[in-house]
């Protein structure tokens, strides 16, 4: 589908690949450009460092609550029509323990933001989507939700949820013969401050990279992608290795299973003063 001439909303669109695929998509001639963040005060200095490339529109969305998505989705509904493509990018990582140390707060944060969360906004697009016959969805998930990484439990379940819900989401659609389509993205860790901290023996993604990628997956309707490509022979390499001999060669020879012990993960964000007001 094309970006040109197109209404995109992105979901965690004021900081790292979220902030440069909207960069990117108003580079490319989208006609309106809408970001959803938690954050007031990131969504008013992204609205305005971006509208010097085209329209820019924020909307403040809790996107764990379907009470603040409906919200969003009739602001946003009434300040720029309908959404041509929409990528939902937003996500979170708690920390690095193990599932042991976990807290019911952390179980639910995780899903709740990694897998609900989309699941929430795609509800309210898709049927408008179908219902004027176009439109695309573009899931950003994680080769972590094809991998059993130690100290990750709670985000690799997320994604392996997200993944299982959006590659299903897809083949119902192919099957009814809709024209609306849906992209799975499976990156490996970026280097956006998400994952600071990380030793990994495979090269950490730069965000440019995978926020180009991902806009021409969605330019060629693209099914899945996994970045980099060789992301789409993990499942082959799990069906041909035993368990162990897998083990052995990913998670102690290439360091897979070790890769979160050093973990430190973004700072917190800013808060937004009491006294500033709505970007929206």
């Amino acid at each position: 589908m094309k970006i040109q001439g197109n209404t995109v909303l992105i979901t965690g669109g004021c900081s790292g690949i979220g902030k440069i695929m909207g960069r990117m998509c108003l580079e490319k001639g989208a006609s309106r450009l809408v970001i959803w963040d938690i954050n007031e005060f990131a969504i008013e200095a992204t609205v305005r460092e971006l509208s010097a490339l085209g329209s820019v529109y924020g909307h403040k969305a809790d996107i764990s609550s379907p009470e603040s998505v409906d919200k969003a989705y009739v602001d946003t509904k009434e300040a720029c029509g309908d959404v041509d493509i929409l990528i939902n990018c937003a996500g979170i990582i708690t920390n690095n323990k193990t599932f042991a140390e976990q807290t019911d707060l952390d179980i639910i944060r995780t899903v709740d933001i990694n897998t609900k969360g989309a699941m929430f906004v795609t509800l309210r697009y898709i049927k408008d989507m179908k219902a004027r016959g176009c439109g695309h969805i573009c899931n950003i998930t994680s080769s972590a939700g094809m991998l059993s990484l130690p100290k990750m439990a709670l985000y690799a379940a997320s994604k392996w949820g997200a993944i299982g819900w959006s590659d299903s989401v897809r083949i119902e659609l192919q099957r009814e013969k809709s024209p609306v389509r849906v992209t799975t993205i499976a990156p490996y860790f970026i280097n956006t401050g998400m994952f600071d901290g990380i030793r990994s023996f495979f090269k950490v993604l730069k965000p440019e990279t995978v926020a180009r990628k991902t806009l021409r997956a969605i330019e060629h309707n693209r099914g899945y992608k996994g970045i980099p490509f060789t992301q789409h022979f993990i499942r082959l390499m799990q069906g041909i290795f035993p368990v162990k001999l897998f083990d052995f060669l990913f998670g102690d020879v290439c360091g897979l299973y070790t890769v979160m012990d050093h973990f430190t993960g973004r700072r917190p964000a800013v808060k937004l003063p009491e006294n500033k007001k709505k970007a929206c």
